[in-house]
């Protein structure tokens, strides 16, 4: 007798809403990991002035989250198939929960970095283990679409809520109350993920944990090297690249020897998985460049205050909530790659206004223009790009083509920071161009890698 898979409809009502509740908690977690990146940039002023730390320290407090959250999340995946995606995830948000706590109560600066480097690898264990628990949550593929379509929108209002939120709380009781939000939102994902209903089952998938170390190591030393130098730390920054160099090499041949390598060659084969990559990050350096150094414009040199300083951020974070569905209908009408070069498009202009208006001192209105154009262009390139990436990747490699431009994307917002930062010691109006050429040149590589079928 052929067992028939039940219907969405045919699923009882307390199941569904107990499933919805699962849903919820998943969805949350993600919206944990995504507040992290945003919630911290209207605290800047505060942390540098309470841990009396330079530029160089701040931005490690940035990218000491990015650097683990971005190198972790290429073996992540693997890591969810073989631990269990269930177990991974919720061991991920109670690190993260405790880490966020310690946080808060930080007698430094080195405390903190190590804090927040353990808080990006407890992101990194959550992100793909998520969509992992939502497939075997919602079997059904209707339902599954839908069910992504409530994660993705309640994520996005993370980028939305972060400033905000971070500004409230820092005007409130300093930026040590930034990361306290994350404990009662842990406790309620766990809370409501405990359920058999998510267990996944457990693959022999590999990690190659020492290619891993080293891809982590590569881009930390690569981070702290452009820190050092935009410093003028000159002899820091070429110890660094040195060590660079060597880890690079290292990384290189633990790669070509391994049996489960942490990137996946036939991917980087693809022009245009490559051209994608280059597109997402380009998107994440001119997004997490921006909260870098605008924060520090505003507040120390226009002296808005933390909460006005998160209202501001208002017309860049608005459109990550109210514009990813409408770029999923344009994709799906005429495909990823108008999108793209649409987003590309708005995010040049977006830096070059916000540039322009920095050198001006131009008035609010149009930093507001710099910022709506920046916020549309991310929302439009990112969901698209996933579309264009997975469609692009070989057969059997959709879910590492996902892990790699996630992963992709916070290298480039780690580099976002680091290079805007830098240039901001020159003029603000200088970083902001930066991320205007860096769109620009992404688009343009995008715009000439001309769109074939997959190998399939």
């Amino acid at each position: 007798m052929t067992h028939v898979k039940p219907t969405a409809s045919a699923i009882p009502p307390a199941a569904r809403r107990r499933r919805a509740g699962t849903l919820t908690g998943i969805s949350l977690g993600y919206f944990m990991v995504l507040l992290d990146t945003t919630v911290l940039s209207v605290a800047e002023p505060d942390l540098a002035s309470s841990l009396g730390t330079s530029m160089a320290g701040l931005q490690w407090a940035i990218t000491g989250y990015t650097v683990a959250f971005a190198a972790l999340l290429l073996s992540a995946g693997a890591a969810a198939d073989r631990f269990g995606a269930e177990r991974l995830f919720r061991s991920g948000i109670a690190v993260f929960g405790l880490a966020s706590l310690l946080s808060s109560v930080a007698p430094g600066l080195w405390a903190l970095l190590l804090l927040r480097a353990i808080s990006g690898a407890a992101a990194a264990a959550c992100v793909p283990a998520s969509m992992a628990m939502i497939a075997r949550l919602y079997p059904e593929p209707a339902a599954r679409a839908r069910a992504v379509s409530v994660w993705a929108a309640i994520s996005g209002a993370a980028v939305a809520a972060g400033p905000i939120a971070g500004g409230a709380l820092v005007g409130a009781a300093g930026w040590r109350a930034v990361f306290l939000i994350n404990v009662p939102l842990g406790a309620v994902v766990l809370a409501l993920t405990w359920t058999r209903s998510v267990a996944c089952p457990r693959s022999g998938h590999r990690v190659d944990w020492p290619a891993q170390l080293a891809a982590a190591v590569v881009l930390a030393l690569l981070t702290d090297a452009l820190i050092a130098a935009g410093a003028g730390a000159w002899g820091h920054a070429v110890c660094s690249s040195a060590g660079l160099v060597v880890s690079l090499l290292a990384f290189s041949v633990l790669e070509s020897r391994s049996q489960a390598p942490v990137v996946n060659r036939a991917l980087l084969r693809s022009k245009q998985v490559r051209a994608g990559l280059l597109a997402a990050a380009a998107a994440g350096f001119a997004l997490a460049g921006a909260l870098f150094v605008l924060p520090l414009l505003l507040q120390q040199q226009r002296h808005l205050s933390p909460l006005e300083t998160g209202l501001a951020f208002l017309p860049l974070t608005v459109p990550f909530a109210a514009n990813p569905p409408l770029t999923g209908r344009i994709v799906a009408r005429t495909g990823p790659r108008r999108p793209i070069l649409a987003g590309l498009a708005l995010l040049t202009a977006g830096g070059a206004v916000l540039a322009c208006t920095v050198f001006a001192d131009g008035a609010c209105h149009w930093l507001a223009l710099g910022l709506v154009l920046t916020g549309f262009g991310v929302s439009y390139v990112l969901p698209a790009l996933v579309a264009a990436v997975i469609s692009a990747a070989p057969e059997g490699t959709a879910g590492a083509a996902g892990g790699l431009l996630n992963a992709v994307r916070q290298v480039g917002a780690t580099l976002g920071v680091a290079l805007m930062g830098a240039a901001a010691a020159a003029d603000t109006g200088w970083s902001l161009l930066l991320s205007a050429g860096a769109c620009a040149l992404a688009g343009l590589v995008f715009a000439l890698t001309h769109p074939t079928a997959a190998p399939r």
